[in-house]
């Protein structure tokens, strides 16, 4: 039979599963688009940028079974999407990015848009195709798709010239794409070890990441099991419920709060999984890690890469979770520590404490604000939050308790995600609350994308931290500098951008307003108008992660570079 490339991506996709796309159609890619259009299974979501649209496709990988795809133009479709595709790459998250390109059955150069893509797309992916014949379109893209979801998930660029995308040709009968069986566990050995280490432990800890995202259950098995503290990474938040006695929050070394700092203080055999042990997730490698490591991740790369491993199991975490507890059940248990219980609870509510008598006039205290966003939200709501300052005081003052309802930049740590990532949170799990926690410098930078929410009736809420500055950043720069060159923003009218996109705006403006402002934001999000809500943030006090972060940087400096450093902060303090 024949059909174009454009029919034949379409069947791909539809028997991937995939729901959404993503993009701008451009000349490249009418025929994609027209052929898309066709089907009953797929959504094209209409973008106002391609940064918005790799931040949307990245959304619906994290939360959903369905993969998120871009459809894009060569050159600069690519390169304006190039910022999601990263953070996809380098947080491990799955993706399909299709692009159209210049025409191969003419033998001219220097046509629209042509460059090598596959170099530019080569360090963002897990690999890159390029087809040139209409029986390599649905094999080309079955193959894509099991790359990008197999082993450490990831995104996976095919080129589809507009050649083969507009005109037909012959392809053998078509059929339906096969997903492959799990492979079988194979460390018997290791996870032996591994019990053998823990049963010999006298304060084992816990250590989760986003690799543990479908294995919450196993993991507070685990956490009973050895009555073990728990502490998550950032793009982590969501794997262990913070109203879990044992939960002691975000990290554990230098830069953590004080009930994770604590708990961990005397750990002497740590299970890690799911993490890669990465720079922010360990406050700049400022974190401890006991002798007796047990790492279990899905890439096999990371054992011993930051921190040496004493056992290493590859594999997924829900798999050799089962088949660790299976083994440690059969050995006698710990009995419930009260006193360990009680010293992680009497350390979180003194920390929350430290915020609530940091109280100001005509500002809002972060801990008050994420205490009223926690009660009048779901606990199955999904927060997508950006880069800043507002990362981290998410991190240790909104308690998350349901799996997969956070997502975040994190290895790439781009600005600019949170609002497109919020509408490809919605678009996949349209029955959940979501909302976003974006700084100003953030919002502006992909706030139009709102006007895709308005378009497409996505009740999410946006609140906005609006101090004026690029907050971490001008933290980071006050404590050495004294001054906080190039980080102070321009007047932004968040209700002009409310305006402009269609969205609803409220302010908040002090303490007394943070109730009822989320209360009228979520009636009106129900409705299916997308909210922007301006909260008038006080970033003077700093977080845990901030201050540590600080800390454990400065204090690799060579002495003769630390008193520099000094000498420097105190003159200019002096002299201004």
């Amino acid at each position: 039979m024949k059909r174009t490339g454009a029919w034949l991506t379409a069947y791909a996709l539809e028997q991937i599963g995939a729901r959404f796309t993503f993009g701008i159609p451009g000349v490249h890619t009418t025929e994609l688009y027209d052929a898309l259009n066709s089907s009953n299974r797929i959504t094209q979501v209409l973008v106002t940028h391609e940064g918005g649209a790799s931040f949307m496709a990245d959304a619906v990988g994290r939360l959903s079974d369905s993969i998120g795809v871009l459809t894009v133009v060569p050159a600069a479709g690519l390169t304006h999407a190039a910022s999601g595709i990263g953070e996809a790459f380098l947080d491990g998250v799955p993706m399909l990015v299709i692009s159209g390109g210049p025409r191969t059955d003419t033998g001219h150069r220097y046509q629209l848009h042509q460059m090598d893509t596959h170099k530019f797309m080569s360090g963002l992916t897990k690999a890159t195709f390029a087809v040139t014949r209409h029986e390599d379109v649905v094999p080309t893209l079955f193959k894509a798709y099991k790359i990008a979801t197999s082993g450490e998930p990831g995104p996976v660029f095919v080129e589809l010239p507009v050649d083969v995308l507009l005109m037909t040709g012959e392809v053998a009968e078509l059929p339906p794409f096969q997903h492959e069986p799990a492979k079988p566990l194979r460390a018997d050995a290791e996870i032996a070890r591994a019990v053998e280490l823990l049963r010999d432990a006298r304060h084992p800890c816990i250590f989760a990441g986003w690799g543990t995202r479908d294995a919450t259950a196993e993991l507070v098995r685990l956490a009973e099991s050895l009555e073990a503290p728990v502490a998550t990474t950032l793009q982590g938040l969501s794997v262990f419920p913070a109203g879990h006695p044992l939960h002691v929050g975000f990290g554990f070394g230098a830069s953590a709060v004080p009930a994770a700092r604590n708990a961990f203080k005397a750990c002497d055999c740590m299970v890690a999984i799911g993490t890669r042990f990465a720079e922010i997730a360990t406050g700049s490698y400022g974190a401890e890690v006991p002798e007796n490591l047990i790492h279990i991740d899905i890439n096999p790369k990371v054992f011993g890469a930051n921190y040496p491993a004493k056992v290493g199991i590859e594999g997924d975490a829900g798999v050799v979770l089962r088949a660790l507890l299976t083994m440690l059940e059969k050995t006698s248990g710990r009995s419930a520590d009260g006193a360990l219980r009680e010293r992680i609870k009497a350390d979180k509510a003194a920390y929350r404490e430290s915020w609530y008598r940091h109280d100001a006039a005509d500002i809002v205290n972060p801990v008050r604000f994420f205490d009223a966003l926690r009660r009048q939200t779901p606990d199955d709501g999904i927060i997508a939050i950006d880069d800043g300052n507002h990362t981290f005081l998410t991190a240790e003052l909104m308690p998350i308790h349901a799996p997969k309802s956070v997502i975040l930049p994190t290895d790439f740590n781009c600005m600019g995600y949170a609002v497109p990532a919020a509408i490809g949170a919605k678009l996949a799990c349209p029955g959940r609350s979501v909302q976003a926690i974006v700084g100003d410098g953030a919002f502006m930078m992909t706030c139009m994308e709102i006007l895709t929410a308005t378009s497409n009736n996505l009740g999410v809420v946006y609140y906005v931290f609006n101090d004026g500055e690029l907050a971490q950043i001008a933290q980071a720069q006050q404590i050495p500098y004294n001054r906080k060159p190039a980080t102070t923003i321009g007047k932004l009218n968040i209700e002009g951008v409310a305006l402009a996109t269609g969205a609803a705006y409220l302010p908040m403006n002090d303490n007394a307003a943070i109730a009822g402002v989320i209360g009228e934001a979520n009636r009106i999000a129900a409705g299916g108008r997308p909210v922007i809500v301006a909260v008038r943030i006080d970033y003077s006090k700093r977080t845990a992660f901030t201050s540590g972060a600080v800390k454990t940087n400065f204090s690799r400096f060579p002495l003769n570079e630390r008193l520099r450093f000094l000498t420097r902060a105190a003159v200019r303090h002096v002299i201004g």
